[in-house]
């Protein structure tokens, strides 16, 4: 089995399809003529704007569900993962995958937000329904439709229950299975209780979290401040193969640097969009510039936190090609958690682990909320029109199940179907957001107009053009009207 995950992986996640996912980073961040850099100031204004209706959930709370998703297990294991196997300069690449992976993220949660429409009370959207009525492709947005739950149900929760489990297994010496049952019931008292309850779980936890752990890091920074400009210097010649010891590591950098930094911050896989759509906005645009920051959040910050926690204290291993290791500080211990725990113990005796483990708790418990979400999202859109409360209620058991099951099964596996999973979702989402881009950069073009007429941006997808923006056309100015 795991073999074959191995090899199925190797396609996907080949080099040429990692230089592919650069280069359509790049190519909507030309197109948008950087918004990344541009609209910095007009993201953090926007998470703060907007309120929640019955349909749907604020900017801040669809941003915190968002992040939910992003800020998992691959802003702990993930990154210790890239420097094992990419060496210091992995860290510089996702950091690349995140300034141009900003500009995807816009794209495809504007495209969310313009074919969005509302179902059952509540709005739904997601690349299933752009792909749709923005493509006319039914086919493919039913395939997609059936990826994301494969991948979201089945085979990503384990990646995040697993990192839990060993995480209170190696700090308090919890059983695996005791951790599963504890989660899996927390989750349930979550996603029983509905989109609402996730948003409002998620606006709790996600900034909490996220600042504690930053916090954390900056402590861990200052105590080995002097280390500062090494570390920088060494993440910068390691990217570039400057550096004599991790010279031969370029390609393994890039690729490990690019494919965990899409892991941690999804721009472009087509998981932040379904959030995206549940907010409550005038314009597709405002949530679109929020979702890019998100990516900011979770790479350029809480995966940074991480990166230089270990490489500040100098507690790693980095294995070459080969087998052998370029570096081998941590013997017999496994890339992942335990990199982030010496390092954390080594400036806070006997706080490393412990930390760790409650940290991943949060990462990943809110990252399966999360997951829940978008896989319900996509059952709701194959069965429009149909009464969907028991399909709705097996998924709840099936993405329970399979977080128990991830909890006790090997990490190795875990990850690797995780990367399965992940890679079906990219493909499909990064295809359709390449046809679809258009009406976007439309929606993008004119928000920047109306902003600078000194309006509130108010999307009318007649006057760009856009066809099949249903719920615009149709709904939005009823709904505005009986909100006031």
């Amino acid at each position: 089995m795991e073999e074959f995950v191995t090899a199925l992986n190797g396609i996907l996640w080949s080099t040429p399809v990692i230089y592919i996912l650069l280069g359509v980073g790049l190519l909507f961040s030309i197109l948008t003529r950087f918004l990344q850099v541009r609209h910095i100031k007009e993201m953090v204004t926007l998470m703060f704007k907007g309120k929640s209706s019955e349909a749907g959930v604020s900017s801040f709370q669809a941003l915190a569900m968002a992040l939910s998703g992003r800020v998992g297990t691959g802003n702990i294991a993930g990154v210790a993962t890239a420097i094992a196997f990419g060496g210091p300069g992995a860290v510089f690449w996702m950091w690349t995958i995140a300034f141009i992976g900003a500009s995807s993220a816009f794209i495809e949660s504007t495209l969310a937000q313009i074919y969005k429409v509302k179902q059952d009370g509540q709005y739904r959207g997601g690349p299933a329904y752009f792909i749709e009525k923005g493509i006319g492709w039914k086919w493919f947005a039913v395939l997609f439709a059936f990826a994301a739950l494969i991948a979201m149900a089945i085979l990503m929760p384990g990646v995040q229950s697993n990192s839990i489990a060993v995480g209170m297994e190696n700090a308090f010496g919890i059983p695996k299975a005791a951790t599963g049952l504890v989660v899996i019931l927390l989750l349930a008292f979550i996603i029983f209780g509905g989109v609402k309850r996730i948003a409002s779980t998620a606006q709790l936890i996600v900034p909490f979290m996220a600042l504690g752990y930053i916090a954390l890091s900056l402590v861990i920074i200052l105590m080995n401040i002097t280390e500062l400009p090494g570390v920088i210097s060494l993440i910068f010649r390691s990217a570039f193969a400057l550096d004599s010891a991790f010279g031969g590591l370029i390609g393994m950098a890039i690729s490990w640097g690019v494919k965990r930094g899409i892991y941690s911050n999804e721009a472009g896989q087509g998981t932040g969009p379904h959030m995206a759509a549940a907010a409550e906005v005038s314009h597709p645009a405002k949530q679109g510039l929020v979702q890019a920051f998100s990516v900011y959040i979770d790479t350029l910050f809480v995966c940074s936190a991480t990166a230089f926690m270990i490489l500040f204290t100098g507690l790693y291993n980095t294995q070459a090609p080969d087998g052998s290791f370029i570096v081998n500080k941590l013997e017999g211990v496994e890339a992942g958690p335990g990199f982030t725990q010496a390092a954390i113990d080594s400036v806070i005796p006997g706080f490393g682990a412990g930390f760790v483990a409650i940290a991943l708790f949060f990462f990943a418990f809110t990252t399966i909320m999360a997951y829940y979400y978008i896989a319900e999202t996509n059952i709701a859109y194959l069965l429009r029109g149909k009464n969907n409360k028991i399909p709705m209620l097996v998924l709840k058991f099936i993405l329970l199940a399979a977080t128990f099951y991830g909890a006790v099964k090997t990490a190795s596996l875990a990850w690797a179907l995780g990367d399965v999973g992940l890679g079906l979702m990219v493909w499909l989402n990064v295809i359709a957001i390449l046809i679809l881009a258009k009406p976007a950069l439309l929606a993008l073009k004119d928000y920047e107009r109306q902003k600078k007429e000194g309006k509130d941006p108010v999307f009318d997808p007649k006057a760009l053009g856009i066809k099949n923006a249903d719920y615009w056309e149709t709904e939005y100015k009823s709904d505005q009207d009986q909100a006031s």
